[in-house]
């Protein structure tokens, strides 16, 4: 069965995803620039510049709602008892679960538009590369609590794992003190590396996590379609 675009099933997928006021969702990663910018107006030694924001404004209120969007694809469908539901769409599981993805990460790009004009226009310019780095920490965090939480078949033991890799990854890169190759939150503008390595190491980065996001997500869709056991308990 061809798929063919739905704005209405994409307008359905966006209210499983975030609710009946999804669009709210978006605004609200901007509380977290006016806490920073509080910060900023108390303590001006915390100022940011332009190759340091991608990290602290952009990429971490964004990680904060991909998650919150990566538990519900599809163990919403668990926890909201309408899994056995979804098994029953036209077109297949697959197809719903495409769409909400594509919704939650709709949203995410909205949220990301909205920070880069407050950034830019209230803190500091920065590299259009920041926009990427950010989005690719995001989408990354946000397929993992999708796979988390359809592994462990709830959205808050899913939450809870996605939560505890991100504070790994935290320790490791030292929040943002150390940049590291194989982070998702990797910022070729706020590395000491040569141009040379610099170049390759990013690149390295970028390929790497695409991989990484296509296999995670791939498991998770498998992991789905095993209707018997994810519909055991339910």
């Amino acid at each position: 069965m061809k798929w063919r675009p739905d704005p209405e099933f994409l307008r359905h997928a966006l209210v499983m995803v975030a609710g009946h006021r999804y669009w709210v969702l978006p605004l609200l990663p901007l509380l977290w620039l006016v806490f920073q910018a509080v910060v900023i107006y108390l303590n001006p030694e915390e100022s940011l510049s332009g190759n340091e924001v991608q990290g602290p404004l952009l990429a971490v209120p964004m990680t904060a709602l991909a998650i919150f969007f990566g538990m519900r694809i599809i163990a919403g469908e668990i926890d909201d008892g309408s899994l056995e539901i979804a098994y029953t769409v036209p077109g297949g599981v697959e197809r719903l679960l495409v769409i909400k993805l594509a919704a939650a990460f709709l949203l995410l790009l909205a949220s990301e538009v909205l920070l880069a004009a407050v950034v830019y226009l209230f803190f500091t310019p920065f590299p259009p590369g920041a926009l990427y780095g950010a989005l690719q920490a995001a989408s990354f965090y946000l397929i993992l609590a999708m796979a988390m939480s359809t592994l462990f078949r709830g959205e808050a033991a899913g939450a809870i794992a996605t939560v505890a890799i991100l504070a790994l990854n935290g320790l490791i890169t030292g929040f943002g003190d150390n940049q590291v190759r194989i982070s998702p939150f990797w910022n070729p503008y706020d590395s000491e590396a040569f141009s040379t390595e610099l170049f390759a190491w990013t690149l390295q980065n970028r390929i790497g996590m695409l991989l990484a996001m296509a296999a995670i997500t791939a498991l998770a869709f498998m992991r789905a379609n095993r209707r018997e056991r994810m519909l055991a308990g339910s």
